[in-house]
């Protein structure tokens, strides 16, 4: 892992960040010798949290389509 001083740190944050994305993260070393490292945060997201689908259906196809299922499971 390559280490960077704070002044390089400090002038190329964007591409730091993005390096610490790639590889996991990075380490920065300060004038009196402290280090950091620096690495994302992995967020948790529901699994339910899902991007909806485009369908040329309205809401009045759905309703009567549920209601057609539910006959047809009552009926047989």
């Amino acid at each position: 892992m390559k280490t960077y001083t704070y002044s390089e740190a400090r002038q190329n944050l964007a591409s730091l960040l993005d390096k610490a994305k790639k590889e996991s993260e990075v380490m920065i070393k300060r004038q009196d010798g402290t280090y950091f490292v620096l690495r994302p945060v992995k967020v948790k997201q529901s699994p339910l949290n899902v991007e909806g689908v485009d369908t040329d259906f309205s809401a009045e196809d759905i309703v009567r389509t549920i209601r057609e299922i539910r006959e047809r499971s009552i009926n047989t």
